[in-house]
């Protein structure tokens, strides 16, 4: 596997760490709503491809709290991986979830979580230092105690050869071509919801463009089909 390999559903994983209260009060380098819009739409997006997805969880009951519930609906039936330690590498139950993913080929791990500095980054360092692992770490939807804590985090990764991304890169790059129908209404439907202009865009495309049924007036209806990519 080469980090010049677009990410794919097949090639790619997903894990999000601590993404719970607690760690989110701590958040300065990132609007804490826009926080979680990202990790919500990134959920969204693995479900829609079928891309393996891990939680975990630290000290839930004694400090963090549950995780963000609007998390858990994209993933009602998943397990919460609860550790002990800062760290997930060091967790078992973690390191056995990402290795059983990596051995059916999903070798790229996708990382969304609280803080930058502390969980991010041990874990990033940690797996790809015992494993072939590549990590590719979503920026946008993780978060660190200050801007700068967030973005010296995320060069010393860089420096080590983790692959910054956003999230709607990771969406798009898995949707890829807009002739892959099967995931085409999930996706742009995903887009009209979290991404903000982007999707303006999109509603504006389908209605004014494409002649689409206005959402308002077709409460429950699908949009007409869109003939051609947006």
């Amino acid at each position: 596997m080469s980090k010049l390999d677009l990410l794919t559903p097949l090639n790619s994983q997903l894990i999000f760490v601590d993404h719970q209260p607690q760690m989110a009060f701590g958040v300065q380098s990132i609007d804490r709503q826009t926080l979680k819009n990202n990790v919500v739409a990134l959920a969204k997006s693995a479900k829609i491809f079928d891309v393996p997805t891990t939680i975990t969880t630290v000290e839930t009951d004694a400090f963090s709290g549950h995780t963000f519930p609007e998390l858990l609906d994209v993933f009602p039936e998943a397990p919460l991986l609860e550790r002990s330690s800062m760290n997930s590498w060091d967790d078992q139950k973690v390191r056995d979830a990402l290795l059983a993913n990596a051995a059916n080929g999903a070798t790229k791990v996708v990382v969304s979580g609280l803080w930058t500095e502390v969980c991010n980054c041990t874990f990033a360092l940690s797996c790809m230092n015992d494993t072939d692992l590549e990590i590719y770490m979503v920026s946008d939807a993780s978060g660190g105690t200050t801007k700068e804590a967030h973005d010296q985090a995320m060069a010393r990764m860089v420096q080590v050869g983790v692959v910054p991304v956003t999230w709607q890169q990771v969406l798009l790059e898995w949707q890829r071509d807009w002739a892959r129908r099967d995931t085409y209404d999930a996706v742009m439907d995903l887009v009209r919801e979290h991404s903000g202009a982007y999707g303006m865009g999109v509603d504006y495309a389908y209605t004014m463009v494409h002649k689409a049924p206005h959402r308002s007036n077709h409460k429950g209806e699908r949009h007409a089909p869109v003939p051609a990519a947006v």
